[in-house]
């Protein structure tokens, strides 16, 4: 029991996510597709947070001394990046939000996604949808790739 909250715990840091838990599971020998869905539930439950207050934060950080200077260049980084995408994402923006999510490179989970549909002011259900997607998505890459790993470990 105590494996699971540890997965579920995993799945919920920023950077690490479902990307470190689903490889915890597997060298734990937990059931595949029980850590699975606790870690998809444990990667998803900051999302509305950081959808609905990360923006917030950085808008009302960016003149406070000290962390000013950061919050305004997260805010103006992520406009321009944004920009930038929406013009070559056009119809395909909420695709290409499935995709950064769900192929699973460093920083580019849920939580990064989530703060992107954010500044980018996409619509909530929409970014739920496409982050959800993503999360299994690499859900299944990493779970695949972590039993692989282990296997070909084994033979040596």
């Amino acid at each position: 029991m105590i494996n699971y909250l540890i997965v579920f715990l995993i799945s919920m840091v920023p950077l690490i996510e479902l990307r470190g838990a689903i490889p915890y599971a597997v060298a734990n020998n937990m059931p595949l597709l029980q850590s699975y869905i606790i870690a998809i539930l444990g990667n998803m439950l900051p999302m509305p947070i950081i959808f609905f207050f990360a923006r917030r934060v950085l808008e009302w950080g960016k003149d406070k001394p000290v962390i000013g200077g950061f919050f305004t260049f997260c805010l103006e980084k992520g406009h321009k990046g944004g920009e930038k995408l929406k013009e070559k994402a056009g119809n395909g923006l909420y695709v290409a939000l499935f995709l950064f999510v769900g192929i699973p490179l460093p920083g580019t989970g849920a939580w990064t996604g989530t703060l992107a549909a954010s500044i980018l002011d996409m619509d909530f259900k929409k970014s739920v949808k496409a982050t959800m997607a993503g999360v299994v998505l690499a859900g299944v890459i990493m779970g695949l790739g972590t039993k692989i790993i282990m296997i070909i470990a084994s033979l040596f």
